[in-house]
């Protein structure tokens, strides 16, 4: 049986990148060549690589001792080039973590709901970009003043109290529109042809209703008795109007 072989690893971040190339060189060369069945002990110290190894969202390294057996079979087999090491048991390349090797590892993580699709690539859903899925982006933008925010996983425009709709297009009026209206801008109703007011809520007439008749929607008046006609201009006699009162 063959001595181990025993690999220290350095302090280093750019001394542990060269580590993990040097280590998987020697792993592949023992599968190319194999060992006679015998298993070499590989002591190998935890390889974290990069300027941020400390953060907690940093790829995982190999942190403890393992068996090498070169005749080890891994079924399911390892993905992305991974080295089977024992018995279902993969050796993962760098940028690459999962039993089988199978999930890619992006760093930072990739955020807002984005996806490793391979190291260092994330694949991003709508209204996020940015190599980490960082920056939010809102599809034609926010109109008004609105703002461009992350909310509950959506980009989504957060508008002004006197805007809303999904770009904050829409103006508000807190008074509403009545009678057809449309508001046009903050707290401005545009009124149909015969209506006024802040709400379009004051019908026109355009003759004035006399004696004190009253203009109740656009060109008709409602008369005070014993008035009437289209603008109240009309007087009925006494005799006339206590005679409709009664009934008769």
């Amino acid at each position: 049986m063959g001595d181990p072989i025993i690999f220290t690893a350095p302090s280093s971040s750019r001394s542990h990148s060269n580590y993990l190339r040097t280590t998987t060189a020697t792993l592949r060369t023992l599968v190319r060549l194999g060992t006679g069945g015998s298993l070499l002990l590989l002591a190998l110290l935890a390889a974290l690589t990069g300027p941020c190894a400390s953060r907690s969202d940093a790829p995982r390294g190999v942190a403890n001792p393992f068996v090498f057996d070169p005749k080890a079979k891994c079924e399911p087999s390892c993905k992305h080039s991974g080295i089977c090491i024992r018995n279902n048991t993969c050796f993962c390349m760098r940028g690459y973590e999962g039993e089988t090797c199978q999930y890619a590892n992006c760093f930072p993580k990739c955020k807002n709901g984005g996806q490793c699709l391979r190291p260092g690539k994330c694949g991003c859903p709508a209204g996020f970009g940015g190599k980490y899925c960082h920056k939010v982006t809102c599809e034609e933008g926010c109109w008004n003043g609105g703002e461009c925010k992350a909310l509950h996983g959506k980009a989504t425009c957060l508008c002004l109290s006197s805007w809303t709709g999904n770009k904050c297009q829409e103006a508000v009026c807190p008074q509403g529109c009545r009678n057809g209206g449309s508001c046009v801008a903050p707290g401005i109703c545009s009124c149909p042809d015969g209506w006024v007011g802040g709400a379009c809520h004051t019908a026109v007439c355009s003759q004035p209703c006399l004696s004190g008749g009253k203009c109740i929607s656009p060109e008709k008046c409602r008369c005070r008795p014993p008035h009437e006609g289209p603008h109240c201009e009309k007087k009925r006699s006494q005799y006339h109007y206590l005679y409709k009162v009664k009934g008769h």
